[in-house]
């Protein structure tokens, strides 16, 4: 049993100095270069035990009043496997979604799980510095997905130092072993999906442009290539004339969207790689009373509503939910270790008006 555990939150890892090594549960292993530290002054028994119940309550303090929000914990009962996770986000409608099912896993599998993640999917140095911070916990394993793949790699090699199994969701660490299993979905062929419908709502002919939500995020990246890669190969009519980087803000991509429409005034189509590019995409196309058509990705209770009246095509959906619940039933077969697959396939759908309320679909939407 650990003497204190850290509080993590969005903003990092709240916790206190251990009085002496830490016992831990028979099983369990010991991390390589914890020794107990020998005090060359001994103090009086009475001051030691003051001094670690006021270092103790502070911390204690801290982490209730100093952490908005926090990484949720299933269950602070001792003895049970930990596994810390680390997402792109914390707030937005999809990552609400992962955490459920990365909180139900853990219900489900009777292990402690915390769960936390940069308040904007463009604080690439947040998300590095909570990856560090949750090392420092020496969880049993180790779930995140990178905002920047190639910033992340150095904090996550900490992980493999240590011998803690490391899952990647959502987005990998392409040319990595790294991680042991990466969950996610097929973000190449999911976007190809919507440039099959896009060329089928314009005829095969006419101007598109793209709002990404990253040039850095492996999965913002192929969603834009498998995209554009779709149509130059299926559609060479189709004429990608622009890409933009929101970095998953909302209020970014609408400005991009509507220099677009004016640089444009033959566009015919935006494709959207995330729910807030999306929602972006088709209220600026509502506003300008311009005739494009605009598909999304993901499912967010705006952009649904969008589709359902019209003003969006259609978009693809992942299932976010799932996407959490199997990275960490991964996590926990991989710290017993057992062998696990090395690439997961989440799955994603395509939805429209005309499919939306099909069972399947509403178990993957997120709204």
């Amino acid at each position: 049993m650990r003497t204190l555990k850290g509080i993590m939150c969005r903003g990092g890892v709240v916790g206190a100095p251990q009085a002496g090594p830490a016992a831990r549960p028979s099983g369990q292993r010991q991390h390589r270069g914890q020794r107990p530290r020998v005090s060359r002054h001994p103090r009086r028994p009475w001051i030691v035990s003051a001094l670690a119940a006021l270092t103790t309550g502070a911390a204690l303090t801290l982490g209730l009043t100093g952490c908005a929000g926090l990484g949720e914990r299933v269950s602070g009962s001792n003895g049970r496997m930990d596994i810390a996770v680390v997402a792109k986000g914390y707030a937005s409608p999809f990552w609400a979604a992962v955490k459920v099912g990365t909180m139900a896993a853990g219900q489900d599998l009777g292990v402690n799980v915390t769960f936390s993640g940069p308040d904007t999917e463009s604080d690439v140095v947040r998300q590095v510095d909570q990856i560090n911070l949750a090392h420092v916990q020496h969880p049993d394993a180790f779930v995140f997905a990178a905002l920047d793949s190639s910033a992340s790699v150095i904090a996550l090699q900490q992980f493999v130092d240590s011998g803690i199994p490391v899952i990647a969701f959502d987005s990998g660490v392409p040319g990595s072993d790294i991680p042991v299993s990466t969950v996610a979905t097929d973000n190449r062929a999911a976007a190809a999906e919507a440039a099959k419908h896009m060329a089928e709502l314009l005829g095969g002919e006419g101007k598109v442009a793209v709002l990404a939500q990253s040039s850095t995020s492996v999965t913002g990246t192929d969603r834009r290539d498998g995209f554009i890669g779709w149509l130059a190969a299926n559609a060479p009519g189709v004429d990608v004339v622009d890409v933009q980087y929101n970095d998953s803000d909302q209020a970014k991509a609408e400005q991009q969207a509507a220099a677009i429409l004016q640089a444009h005034p033959d566009l015919a189509g935006m494709f959207a790689t995330d729910d807030d590019g999306a929602v972006a995409a088709a209220q600026t196309v509502r506003r300008t009373e311009r005739d494009v058509q605009v598909i999304g990705f993901d499912s967010g209770a705006v952009q649904i509503g969008l589709i359902r009246k019209g003003v969006m095509a259609g978009a693809v959906t992942q299932n976010p939910y799932q996407m959490g619940y199997i990275a960490v039933e991964k996590a926990v077969a991989a710290a017993k270790g057992e062998e696990v697959e090395p690439e997961i396939d989440s799955g994603f759908y395509w939805y429209d008006a005309t499919n939306l309320d099909d069972p399947d679909i509403q178990k993957a939407v997120y709204d």
